[in-house]
């Protein structure tokens, strides 16, 4: 059964990147569909799969990261606007038997990602 999993590491602290909101959109041609809001955990994961068995559909999807609220929260310093904010990370599932997970690693001023497992 596949599922598509994410988390969360501030790489300025090397700490996890706790209490994070995340939306889960899925994409069409013609319009972006909200599946859910998940808010990451104390390790900087969620507590569950954001998507899993047939919730999981051959497509494109989205994680917008309020990257900004955390950087915040944390106590960093920015001029407003702030450099990051809202980080959109699309990507596409071709074989929903696989697991997906997506990771996000965030910094004040840049952040990375991969398909990890």
């Amino acid at each position: 059964m596949g599922r598509l999993t994410t988390h969360v590491l501030d790489t300025a602290t090397g700490q996890p990147g706790q209490g994070i909101t995340i939306e889960v959109f899925r994409l069409t041609r013609s319009e972006r569909q909200h599946l859910s809001t998940v808010i990451t955990n104390s390790d900087g994961r969620c507590d569950a799969p954001l998507l899993e068995g047939d919730a999981l559909t051959a497509a494109e999807y989205e994680l917008v990261f309020h990257a900004g609220d955390y950087l915040r929260a944390q106590g960093v310093e920015a001029n407003e606007p702030r450099f990051l904010d809202m980080i959109p990370l699309r990507f596409g599932v071709a074989d929903v038997s696989q697991h997906y997970h997506v990771p996000l690693l965030l910094s004040p001023y840049g952040y990375s990602t991969y398909r990890g497992s």
